[in-house]
């Protein structure tokens, strides 16, 4: 994995947010899964791992961002928990997975990966938090490469021109979109690594 991205371990990240201003709007749901590799070199999301986020204070939710992502802060049972708190669970978990292959540090892979990462940056610099695992600003993109590959940019019809499955009734959720979002990744990966490998015999020939 080392070898395959320069030292980075990929790292699929969603949030759901109260808004679309980083500053200002609340983070509420974020979730990661980093991606493994088996032994011959394709890759897999791993464990997944979530939270509900308690807003900061002072923090604004749009109503129309409530009503796409269907998220009720009041609810008794979100069990959210501080920014901090949340963002130890996470980092603490893809700090693991980093050391398991022997990475340098983590890199965000998203759905229009600037969104989830500037929320992430703007949590880590509300807390104060010192072990941020991911590279500060460099990341996979989805939106890109879907477009690549398949033509499409929006992540359902990504998903499913991938030929994946996709419940619009679960979109919407960091478990969910993070899950659909690690597969398609995967499957792009994995597709490179099997073309490259089918042309590489005529690459070598025509050498």
């Amino acid at each position: 994995m080392a070898d395959r991205f320069r030292g980075f371990l990929p790292v699929v990240v969603d949030v759901e947010c109260g808004g679309f201003d980083c500053e200002r709007n609340a983070l509420l749901e974020i979730a990661a899964v980093p991606i493994e590799m088996d032994a011959e070199g394709f890759v897999h999301p791993g464990e997944l791992v979530s939270t509900h986020v308690a807003p900061f204070p002072g923090a604004e939710l749009d109503p129309r961002a409530l009503e796409i992502t269907g998220i009720d802060v009041t609810h008794p049972f979100r069990d959210a928990k501080e920014e901090r708190e949340a963002l130890d669970l996470i980092f603490a978990s893809v700090r693991r997975a980093v050391r398991r292959y022997e990475c340098q540090r983590a890199i965000l892979v998203g759905h229009n990966a600037a969104f989830d990462m500037s929320f992430l940056n703007a949590a880590v610099r509300r807390t104060g938090h010192k072990r941020n695992p991911f590279h500060p600003f460099s990341a996979f993109d989805t939106v890109s490469l879907a477009g690549l590959v398949y033509g499409q940019t929006v992540l359902s019809r990504a998903v499913q021109a991938s030929g994946l499955e996709w419940n619009g009734n679960e979109a919407h959720s960091a478990v969910y979109d993070v899950d659909r979002t690690a597969q398609l990744f995967c499957r792009i990966v994995n597709r490179w690594k099997q073309l490259s490998e089918a042309f590489s015999p005529l690459s070598e020939a025509a050498a």
